[in-house]
């Protein structure tokens, strides 16, 4: 069988390239006039480098059977326009041997160029330690490696979250490739021993599983961006994308780090990525382990921001939420103009503690803009939008994101709550079933379920689905509440009542959002109350009340002069509901 790169790509040989995809053959990349026969003459021979092509071979591929030619007379015509092409000669021949009475052979060195390559998918690394404390450095710098790679415009890069599925599963890479829709696959290991860290990693084409390039670093764990880079560097040289001058200074402005404080930001990662109420503290304390080592690492208090806002927004009171996040990514903002992550995680905290959603998406677009594959802003800056009303926007959002990261499950949760919003139920429970799919334990997909049940009339289903997201996360006073609301539209009322009592007691210990009791007023059609209590949410900067606008919960409310009074102090933006 013929080499894939040989029959599909360029090779070079000397001052010589043969284009088979343009069935061209250039010398110092001017083009060299050969006609078809000398051409494909050569290209046969170099399908075999070294060996001999019988005469027979090439009458068989060249001069069929049907062709009306003297074939003695053709070939040694032929072969004689390709040497003159390539300046050879049969006594003293550089780049083709007459083998008399049997055929021809290429005895020139050459080199194989495999086609260029749009997309890869950079599996888990695999953790050589066999310690499962040590999980969490491989996840980190398999992520770093997808993260610097995606910045690289011409390349499509799996994200982490799809690649993640294939940890640890044995199956073929041309099949995994296959699943990816990727052109090349990274694979490789990681080995922490003390401060120094190994990786070793291998770029494989996909179509054939043949190894185009492999090499090992090992540096020290403060030169860890440094290697990273120069991983990244080097695939993109194999897999030949044209690296942007910003894109190689933005490569080459690596500094060197605090090894114990990347160490509890890759910790601080691990945790955050899972996001519900037990994981976010642990990365909260993490990030603040990292920030404590090196006040300047800005991306730990992105990170820390993140949570924070994570927690601000279902868990904590805001002040200690989403108002510190603010301040959090701002400083991030600060100390590195150029990170993407700090710009959407300023955009998400000032959008919940501010309602500001017009800075928020002015920030959005340009984290956006430092890195158009970060699909997390993207899938944030579809909620945003989602919750100014701008519905076809927010959509178009949540398709990027989606196309960026389609095994994210909490990307499918936020679609679902901004197709809720935009009175889109069939297409909101699709959305969070497809988050249910991927994780089942994800509480806030089912209080979303419950909130669609309960436009839909579907009130039993409701206050199961609001019973399920209580028992997966018993803390939460959000999903406590939200059981109070399909209570009181069910028709519930001793047991909504007894809920706001359990809430008010809570209270003492811990945060409940003001608007929470406002939706089980609502519900209980007790107007008064719902919008005292609403007031106070916004007093508060209760996060959640930037669904205030288009929340199907409070359309009893719209017509009432307080209700519209109440979004004129919260600085709506202009728009439909």
């Amino acid at each position: 069988m013929e080499d894939f790169r040989l029959s599909h790509g360029t090779v070079r040989f000397a001052a010589f390239e043969l284009d088979s995809r343009t069935s061209e053959l250039r010398k110092q990349g001017t083009k060299v006039k050969l006609q078809e026969q000398p051409f494909r003459i050569l290209q046969i021979l170099l399908q075999s480098p070294g060996e001999i092509v019988s005469r027979e071979e090439l009458q068989q591929k060249i001069w069929p059977s049907d062709t009306f030619v003297d074939f003695d007379h053709g070939i040694n015509n032929a072969v004689k326009r390709l040497r003159e092409a390539l300046g050879d000669t049969a006594e003293t021949p550089r780049y083709v041997e007459t083998m008399p009475r049997r055929g021809y052979r290429f005895i020139g060195k050459i080199e194989c160029e495999a086609p260029r390559m749009r997309s890869l998918a950079v599996l888990p690394l695999e953790n050589l330690s066999h310690d499962p404390q040590q999980e969490y450095f491989a996840e980190g710098l398999t992520e770093a490696l997808i993260t610097t790679l995606a910045k690289i415009g011409e390349l499509r890069v799996i994200s982490r979250t799809s690649a993640m599925l294939y940890k640890g599963v044995r199956k073929p890479l041309r099949e995994i490739a296959r699943e990816l829709e990727v052109d090349a696959i990274v694979e490789g290991t990681v080995l922490r021993a003390g401060q120094r860290v190994r990786i070793t990693a291998q770029l494989i084409d996909a179509a054939n599983e043949t190894h185009l390039w492999a090499e090992s670093y090992e540096r020290h764990l403060r030169d860890v961006l440094h290697l990273q880079a120069e991983v990244a560097e080097a695939i993109a040289k194999q897999v030949r994308v044209k690296l942007t001058p910003q894109e190689r200074a933005h490569l080459a402005q690596t500094q060197p780090v605090n090894p114990e404080a990347y160490e509890a930001y890759l910790k601080g990662r691990y945790h955050w990525l899972r996001r519900n109420s037990e994981e976010l503290p642990k990365a909260v304390q993490y990030f603040e382990q990292a920030i404590a080592m090196d006040p300047t690492y800005a991306r730990a208090y992105a990170g820390l921001a993140d949570s924070l806002s994570g927690l601000g927004v279902y868990f904590v009171a805001p002040d200690q939420g989403c108002g510190k996040a603010k301040t959090l990514a701002l400083r991030a903002v600060g100390m590195d103009a150029g990170l993407a992550e700090a710009h959407a995680s300023l955009a998400w905290a000032t959008m919940w503690h501010d309602c500001d959603f017009l800075t928020a998406e002015r920030e959005f677009e340009r984290s956006i803009e430092l890195s158009p594959r970060y699909a997390t802003a993207h899938m944030w800056l579809g909620f945003c939008l989602g919750m100014m009303g701008r519905y076809e926007e927010s959509y178009t959002e949540f398709k990027r994101a989606i196309r960026l990261d389609p095994h994210d499950a909490y990307t499918y949760v936020a679609f679902g709550f901004a197709c809720y919003c935009a009175r889109r139920y069939d297409q909101a429970i699709e959305q969070f079933v497809k988050s249910l799919d991927l994780d089942s334990s994800i509480a806030q997909a089912h209080i979303g379920l419950g909130w669609v049940y309960i436009r839909k009339a579907m009130l039993e289903a409701a206050i199961a689905e609001a019973q399920r997201a209580v028992e997966l996360s018993p803390r939460t006073t959000l999903f406590l509440g939200s059981l109070g609301e399909a209570y009181a539209a069910a028709g519930h009322r001793d047991k909504a009542y007894e809920i706001l009592n359990q809430l008010e007691d809570l209270s003492k210990l811990r945060y409940v959002t003001p608007y929470v009791v406002g939706r089980i007023y609502t519900a209980l059609d007790e107007k008064g109350k719902a919008l005292g209590w609403l007031e106070t949410g916004h007093r508060e900067h209760a996060a959640i009340r930037v669904l205030l606008k288009t929340d199907p919960a409070f359309d009893s409310l719209h017509s009432d002069p307080r209700f519209q009074d109440l979004l004129c102090s919260m600085n709506f933006p202009q728009g439909p509901i």
